[in-house]
Protein backbone atom coordinates (compact mmCIF):
# COMPACT_ATOMS: atom_id res chain seq x y z
CA UNK A 1 0.00 0.00 0.00
CA UNK A 2 1.07 3.12 -0.92
CA UNK A 3 2.09 6.54 1.74
CA UNK A 4 -0.81 8.69 2.16
CA UNK A 5 -0.23 12.22 1.29
CA UNK A 6 -2.37 15.59 2.18
CA UNK A 7 -1.46 18.86 0.25
CA UNK A 8 -2.80 22.17 1.41
CA UNK A 9 -2.23 25.40 -0.56
CA UNK A 10 -3.75 28.31 -2.30
CA UNK A 11 -1.47 27.79 -4.74
CA UNK A 12 -3.49 24.73 -7.06
CA UNK A 13 -5.14 25.51 -10.14
CA UNK A 14 -9.32 25.55 -10.73
CA UNK A 15 -11.08 25.50 -13.94
CA UNK A 16 -11.65 29.34 -13.52
CA UNK A 17 -7.78 29.76 -13.20
CA UNK A 18 -5.90 26.76 -14.52
CA UNK A 19 -2.15 27.95 -14.79
CA UNK A 20 -2.76 29.16 -10.35
CA UNK A 21 -0.27 26.83 -8.99
CA UNK A 22 0.00 24.65 -11.50
CA UNK A 23 3.68 23.49 -11.03
CA UNK A 24 2.44 22.01 -7.61
CA UNK A 25 -0.28 20.44 -9.68
CA UNK A 26 2.66 18.74 -11.89
CA UNK A 27 5.01 17.85 -9.21
CA UNK A 28 1.41 15.93 -7.15
CA UNK A 29 1.15 14.01 -10.71
CA UNK A 30 4.43 13.10 -11.03
CA UNK A 31 4.18 11.80 -7.21
CA UNK A 32 1.21 9.39 -7.97
CA UNK A 33 3.32 6.42 -9.10
CA UNK A 34 4.64 6.59 -5.50
CA UNK A 35 1.27 8.31 -2.58
CA UNK A 36 -2.17 8.32 -2.61
CA UNK A 37 -2.82 12.17 -2.65
CA UNK A 38 -5.66 14.34 -1.76
CA UNK A 39 -5.15 17.66 -1.66
CA UNK A 40 -7.00 21.05 0.10
CA UNK A 41 -7.15 24.31 -2.00
CA UNK A 42 -7.07 26.97 0.27
CA UNK A 43 -8.69 30.51 -1.57
CA UNK A 44 -8.21 33.17 0.56
CA UNK A 45 -10.58 36.01 1.13
CA UNK A 46 -12.31 38.83 3.27
CA UNK A 47 -15.63 37.25 2.33
CA UNK A 48 -14.54 33.84 4.30
CA UNK A 49 -15.84 35.72 7.27
CA UNK A 50 -19.68 35.77 6.52
CA UNK A 51 -20.35 33.08 3.53
CA UNK A 52 -18.81 30.79 0.80
CA UNK A 53 -16.24 33.10 -1.26
CA UNK A 54 -17.58 31.61 -4.51
CA UNK A 55 -17.46 27.85 -6.07
CA UNK A 56 -14.49 26.07 -7.33
CA UNK A 57 -14.08 23.36 -9.62
CA UNK A 58 -11.31 21.12 -10.30
CA UNK A 59 -9.61 20.70 -13.90
CA UNK A 60 -10.68 17.27 -14.77
CA UNK A 61 -7.16 15.81 -14.44
CA UNK A 62 -7.32 16.82 -11.08
CA UNK A 63 -10.19 14.92 -9.93
CA UNK A 64 -8.11 12.01 -8.98
CA UNK A 65 -6.86 14.13 -5.78
CA UNK A 66 -10.24 15.12 -4.62
CA UNK A 67 -9.42 18.40 -4.23
CA UNK A 68 -11.57 20.26 -1.36
CA UNK A 69 -11.65 23.90 -2.04
CA UNK A 70 -11.46 25.94 1.12
CA UNK A 71 -12.57 29.48 1.58
CA UNK A 72 -10.37 30.96 4.72
CA UNK A 73 -10.35 34.30 6.00
CA UNK A 74 -7.95 36.89 4.71
CA UNK A 75 -6.97 40.36 6.10
CA UNK A 76 -4.36 41.43 3.33
CA UNK A 77 -1.81 43.83 4.72
CA UNK A 78 -2.82 44.73 8.07
CA UNK A 79 -3.71 41.14 8.80
CA UNK A 80 0.12 40.25 8.75
CA UNK A 81 0.09 39.14 12.41
CA UNK A 82 -2.55 36.78 12.29
CA UNK A 83 -4.03 35.57 8.91
CA UNK A 84 -2.02 32.38 9.10
CA UNK A 85 -4.03 32.03 12.45
CA UNK A 86 -7.17 32.56 11.05
CA UNK A 87 -6.76 30.46 8.09
CA UNK A 88 -5.61 27.39 10.67
CA UNK A 89 -8.68 27.61 12.83
CA UNK A 90 -10.25 26.88 9.50
CA UNK A 91 -7.57 24.28 8.05
CA UNK A 92 -7.82 22.25 11.28
CA UNK A 93 -11.90 21.13 11.03
CA UNK A 94 -11.57 20.36 7.33
CA UNK A 95 -8.41 18.63 8.13
CA UNK A 96 -9.91 16.21 10.89
CA UNK A 97 -12.88 16.24 7.97
CA UNK A 98 -10.70 14.76 4.99
CA UNK A 99 -9.51 12.46 7.92
CA UNK A 100 -12.25 10.31 8.62
CA UNK A 101 -12.11 8.89 5.01
CA UNK A 102 -8.27 9.35 3.90
CA UNK A 103 -5.86 8.33 6.67
CA UNK A 104 -2.80 10.48 5.75
CA UNK A 105 0.82 10.17 7.33
CA UNK A 106 2.53 13.35 5.87
CA UNK A 107 1.59 16.91 5.09
CA UNK A 108 2.91 19.05 2.24
CA UNK A 109 2.55 22.76 1.76
CA UNK A 110 2.88 25.19 -0.78
CA UNK A 111 3.37 28.85 -0.29
CA UNK A 112 5.23 29.39 3.24
CA UNK A 113 2.89 32.10 4.50
CA UNK A 114 -0.04 32.33 5.40
CA UNK A 115 -0.53 28.85 4.60
CA UNK A 116 2.34 26.71 5.60
CA UNK A 117 2.14 28.70 8.65
CA UNK A 118 -1.15 27.53 9.42
CA UNK A 119 -0.34 23.83 8.42
CA UNK A 120 2.19 23.24 11.00
CA UNK A 121 0.19 24.98 13.86
CA UNK A 122 -2.88 23.08 12.47
CA UNK A 123 -1.02 19.43 12.15
CA UNK A 124 0.19 17.61 15.54
CA UNK A 125 1.90 14.51 15.60
CA UNK A 126 2.71 14.00 11.77
CA UNK A 127 5.56 15.54 9.50
CA UNK A 128 4.54 18.49 7.66
CA UNK A 129 7.23 19.55 4.92
CA UNK A 130 6.58 23.00 3.33
CA UNK A 131 7.67 24.31 -0.39
CA UNK A 132 9.10 27.98 -0.12
CA UNK A 133 8.61 29.49 -3.56
CA UNK A 134 9.65 32.88 -4.14
CA UNK A 135 8.17 36.08 -2.88
CA UNK A 136 6.98 34.22 0.67
CA UNK A 137 10.70 34.58 1.15
CA UNK A 138 11.98 37.19 -1.03
CA UNK A 139 9.28 40.14 0.03
CA UNK A 140 7.91 38.00 3.24
CA UNK A 141 10.96 38.32 5.22
CA UNK A 142 11.73 41.64 4.98
CA UNK A 143 8.06 42.29 7.02
CA UNK A 144 9.01 41.64 10.57
CA UNK A 145 5.19 40.05 11.35
CA UNK A 146 5.53 37.70 8.97
CA UNK A 147 9.47 36.97 8.85
CA UNK A 148 8.65 35.62 12.76
CA UNK A 149 5.90 33.46 11.44
CA UNK A 150 7.77 31.99 8.78
CA UNK A 151 10.55 31.26 11.68
CA UNK A 152 8.50 29.33 13.56
CA UNK A 153 6.95 27.21 10.67
CA UNK A 154 10.17 26.68 9.26
CA UNK A 155 11.36 25.45 12.81
CA UNK A 156 8.30 22.92 13.26
CA UNK A 157 8.28 21.61 9.55
CA UNK A 158 10.13 18.50 8.87
CA UNK A 159 11.89 19.52 5.59
CA UNK A 160 11.44 22.96 3.65
CA UNK A 161 12.05 22.73 0.33
CA UNK A 162 12.85 25.91 -2.11
CA UNK A 163 12.53 26.15 -5.47
CA UNK A 164 16.40 27.69 -6.16
CA UNK A 165 19.49 27.50 -4.26
CA UNK A 166 19.00 31.04 -3.84
CA UNK A 167 15.92 30.77 -1.94
CA UNK A 168 17.53 28.36 0.46
CA UNK A 169 19.99 30.48 0.90
CA UNK A 170 18.05 33.62 1.92
CA UNK A 171 15.66 30.98 4.27
CA UNK A 172 19.12 29.94 5.74
CA UNK A 173 20.46 33.72 6.56
CA UNK A 174 17.14 34.37 8.52
CA UNK A 175 16.62 30.82 10.27
CA UNK A 176 19.78 29.52 10.74
CA UNK A 177 21.97 26.78 9.69
CA UNK A 178 19.75 23.75 9.15
CA UNK A 179 19.70 20.47 6.87
CA UNK A 180 16.10 20.91 6.31
CA UNK A 181 16.39 23.40 3.84
CA UNK A 182 16.83 21.90 0.53
CA UNK A 183 16.83 23.38 -2.73
CA UNK A 184 14.84 21.62 -5.35
CA UNK A 185 14.90 22.26 -8.96
CA UNK A 186 11.32 22.06 -10.93
CA UNK A 187 11.31 20.27 -13.93
CA UNK A 188 10.10 20.74 -17.78
CA UNK A 189 7.74 18.82 -19.76
CA UNK A 190 10.11 17.77 -22.16
CA UNK A 191 8.11 16.10 -24.33
CA UNK A 192 6.29 19.76 -25.34
CA UNK A 193 9.54 21.81 -24.53
CA UNK A 194 12.20 20.50 -26.89
CA UNK A 195 14.07 21.58 -29.50
CA UNK A 196 12.43 22.04 -32.75
CA UNK A 197 13.09 23.53 -36.05
CA UNK A 198 12.76 27.39 -35.90
CA UNK A 199 11.34 27.41 -39.52
CA UNK A 200 8.84 25.12 -38.75
CA UNK A 201 7.35 26.15 -35.60
CA UNK A 202 7.83 29.65 -37.06
CA UNK A 203 5.28 28.89 -40.34
CA UNK A 204 2.71 27.28 -38.03
CA UNK A 205 2.25 30.54 -36.05
CA UNK A 206 2.64 33.08 -39.07
CA UNK A 207 5.92 34.29 -38.57
CA UNK A 208 8.38 35.91 -41.06
CA UNK A 209 11.44 34.05 -41.56
CA UNK A 210 13.22 37.32 -41.29
CA UNK A 211 11.95 38.38 -37.88
CA UNK A 212 13.87 38.46 -35.02
CA UNK A 213 11.46 38.05 -32.22
CA UNK A 214 12.20 38.70 -28.47
CA UNK A 215 9.72 36.50 -26.42
CA UNK A 216 8.74 37.08 -22.97
CA UNK A 217 6.44 34.77 -20.67
CA UNK A 218 5.15 35.52 -17.07
CA UNK A 219 2.70 37.51 -15.16
CA UNK A 220 1.79 41.17 -16.40
CA UNK A 221 2.60 42.08 -13.03
CA UNK A 222 5.03 44.85 -11.48
CA UNK A 223 7.61 42.44 -9.80
CA UNK A 224 8.31 41.34 -13.42
CA UNK A 225 8.57 45.29 -14.93
CA UNK A 226 7.37 44.51 -18.13
CA UNK A 227 7.65 48.65 -18.39
CA UNK A 228 11.33 47.98 -18.46
CA UNK A 229 10.99 45.59 -21.23
CA UNK A 230 9.33 48.16 -23.48
CA UNK A 231 11.81 50.75 -22.89
CA UNK A 232 14.16 47.78 -23.82
CA UNK A 233 12.54 47.03 -27.10
CA UNK A 234 12.86 50.86 -27.95
CA UNK A 235 16.37 50.99 -27.76
CA UNK A 236 16.87 47.71 -29.33
CA UNK A 237 14.83 48.95 -32.58
CA UNK A 238 16.30 52.21 -32.41
CA UNK A 239 19.22 50.44 -32.62
CA UNK A 240 18.74 48.42 -35.59
CA UNK A 241 15.84 50.30 -37.51
CA UNK A 242 15.79 47.70 -40.07
CA UNK A 243 16.16 44.42 -38.20
CA UNK A 244 12.59 43.43 -37.99
CA UNK A 245 12.22 43.08 -34.69
CA UNK A 246 9.80 41.25 -33.25
CA UNK A 247 8.50 41.25 -29.05
CA UNK A 248 5.64 38.90 -28.40
CA UNK A 249 4.15 38.77 -24.70
CA UNK A 250 2.56 36.03 -23.45
CA UNK A 251 1.15 36.55 -19.92
CA UNK A 252 -2.26 38.08 -17.82
CA UNK A 253 -2.01 40.73 -15.39
CA UNK A 254 -3.30 44.16 -14.25
CA UNK A 255 -0.59 46.24 -16.59
CA UNK A 256 -1.72 45.08 -20.15
CA UNK A 257 -3.89 48.46 -20.76
CA UNK A 258 -0.96 50.06 -19.67
CA UNK A 259 1.49 48.16 -21.45
CA UNK A 260 -0.79 48.93 -24.49
CA UNK A 261 -0.90 52.27 -24.26
CA UNK A 262 3.13 52.72 -23.43
CA UNK A 263 4.24 51.06 -26.46
CA UNK A 264 2.15 53.45 -28.57
CA UNK A 265 3.88 56.03 -26.68
CA UNK A 266 7.35 54.41 -27.63
CA UNK A 267 6.65 53.96 -31.21
CA UNK A 268 6.46 50.56 -31.58
CA UNK A 269 2.64 49.33 -30.77
CA UNK A 270 3.31 47.99 -34.03
CA UNK A 271 5.98 45.49 -33.18
CA UNK A 272 4.60 44.76 -30.02
CA UNK A 273 1.92 41.43 -29.42
CA UNK A 274 0.56 40.67 -26.19
CA UNK A 275 -1.10 37.40 -26.99
CA UNK A 276 -2.89 36.80 -23.07
CA UNK A 277 -2.18 33.58 -21.63
CA UNK A 278 -1.65 30.67 -23.74
CA UNK A 279 -1.87 26.71 -23.81
CA UNK A 280 1.26 25.23 -22.85
CA UNK A 281 1.46 23.61 -26.30
CA UNK A 282 1.43 27.43 -27.97
CA UNK A 283 4.08 28.71 -25.22
CA UNK A 284 6.33 25.48 -26.44
CA UNK A 285 5.90 26.97 -30.36
CA UNK A 286 6.74 30.45 -29.24
CA UNK A 287 9.72 29.47 -27.55
CA UNK A 288 11.02 27.06 -30.54
CA UNK A 289 10.15 30.29 -32.81
CA UNK A 290 11.69 33.20 -31.08
CA UNK A 291 15.17 34.02 -30.67
CA UNK A 292 15.89 35.31 -27.27
CA UNK A 293 13.62 34.89 -23.97
CA UNK A 294 13.94 38.24 -22.06
CA UNK A 295 13.15 38.50 -18.50
CA UNK A 296 13.28 42.11 -16.76
CA UNK A 297 11.74 40.87 -13.39
CA UNK A 298 12.81 42.99 -9.93
CA UNK A 299 13.47 39.82 -8.21
CA UNK A 300 12.15 35.98 -8.79
CA UNK A 301 12.90 32.30 -7.68
CA UNK A 302 14.04 29.79 -10.59
CA UNK A 303 10.89 30.76 -13.17
CA UNK A 304 9.78 28.00 -14.53
CA UNK A 305 9.99 29.43 -18.11
CA UNK A 306 13.73 29.51 -18.00
CA UNK A 307 13.96 26.26 -17.42
CA UNK A 308 11.38 25.60 -20.42
CA UNK A 309 13.12 28.21 -22.76
CA UNK A 310 16.46 26.31 -21.87
CA UNK A 311 15.35 22.92 -22.84
CA UNK A 312 13.58 24.66 -25.89
CA UNK A 313 17.22 25.62 -27.15
CA UNK A 314 16.06 29.17 -26.43
CA UNK A 315 18.73 31.44 -24.98
CA UNK A 316 17.81 33.69 -22.33
CA UNK A 317 18.56 37.28 -21.57
CA UNK A 318 17.54 38.45 -17.84
CA UNK A 319 18.13 40.47 -14.94
CA UNK A 320 20.45 39.02 -12.60
CA UNK A 321 18.01 37.98 -10.15
CA UNK A 322 16.78 35.32 -8.00
CA UNK A 323 17.57 31.71 -8.86
CA UNK A 324 18.36 32.38 -12.63
CA UNK A 325 21.83 32.42 -12.27
CA UNK A 326 21.72 28.62 -11.74
CA UNK A 327 19.94 28.04 -15.08
CA UNK A 328 21.84 30.77 -16.94
CA UNK A 329 24.79 29.64 -15.88
CA UNK A 330 27.04 29.74 -18.71
CA UNK A 331 27.47 32.73 -21.55
CA UNK A 332 26.40 30.12 -24.26
CA UNK A 333 23.03 29.78 -22.38
CA UNK A 334 21.88 33.94 -22.64
CA UNK A 335 23.51 36.54 -21.03
CA UNK A 336 22.45 38.11 -16.50
CA UNK A 337 22.52 41.96 -16.79
CA UNK A 338 23.58 43.79 -13.26
CA UNK A 339 21.93 47.10 -14.26
CA UNK A 340 18.44 47.91 -14.92
CA UNK A 341 19.77 49.65 -17.79
CA UNK A 342 17.78 49.54 -21.17
CA UNK A 343 20.35 50.07 -23.50
CA UNK A 344 22.51 47.26 -21.49
CA UNK A 345 19.29 44.80 -21.79
CA UNK A 346 19.32 45.45 -25.73
CA UNK A 347 22.95 44.45 -26.04
CA UNK A 348 22.40 41.83 -24.57
CA UNK A 349 20.00 40.56 -26.09
CA UNK A 350 21.29 41.53 -29.68
CA UNK A 351 24.09 39.75 -29.18
CA UNK A 352 22.61 36.45 -27.83
CA UNK A 353 20.06 36.39 -30.49
CA UNK A 354 23.06 36.56 -32.64
CA UNK A 355 25.57 33.50 -31.36
CA UNK A 356 23.40 31.06 -29.31
CA UNK A 357 23.85 27.49 -30.37
CA UNK A 358 20.27 26.45 -30.02
CA UNK A 359 21.12 22.39 -29.91
CA UNK A 360 23.64 22.77 -27.32
CA UNK A 361 21.77 24.31 -25.26
CA UNK A 362 18.60 22.12 -25.64
CA UNK A 363 20.96 18.95 -25.25
CA UNK A 364 22.32 19.91 -22.02
CA UNK A 365 19.26 22.12 -20.26
CA UNK A 366 16.62 19.59 -19.64
CA UNK A 367 15.29 17.79 -16.35
CA UNK A 368 12.42 16.30 -16.56
CA UNK A 369 9.40 16.40 -13.83
CA UNK A 370 9.86 12.51 -13.22
CA UNK A 371 13.47 13.22 -12.07
CA UNK A 372 12.11 16.28 -9.56
CA UNK A 373 9.35 13.99 -8.51
CA UNK A 374 12.20 11.82 -7.39
CA UNK A 375 13.82 13.96 -5.46
CA UNK A 376 10.70 15.43 -3.68
CA UNK A 377 9.97 11.50 -2.89
CA UNK A 378 12.88 10.89 -1.49
CA UNK A 379 12.83 14.13 0.98
CA UNK A 380 9.57 13.13 2.26
CA UNK A 381 10.48 10.06 3.55
CA UNK A 382 13.59 10.78 5.14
Amino acid sequence: MKPRLLFVSNLFPDQAEPYRGLDNATILHHLRDRWDIQVIALRPALSAWWGRAGEWQPRPEDEVFSPRFLSVPYVPRAGSFWNHCLMAGKLKTAIKQVGRTFDWQTALGAWLYPDGCALVKSVEGRPVHLIAQGTDVHRYLAMPARRNAIQKAVQGAASVITRSQSLSDSLLQVCGPSERIRAITNGVDVSRFRYRSQAETRQQLGVEPQDKVVLFVGNLLPVKDPGLLLQMFSKLTAAEPDGRWRLVMIGKGPLKDWLVQEAAGLGIASSVRILGPQPADQVALWMNAADVLCLTSRNEGLPNVVLEALASGLPVVATHVGGIAEAVDAPWKGRLCETRSPSDIAAAVLAVACSADREQIASLSARSWAAAAADYHQTLVS
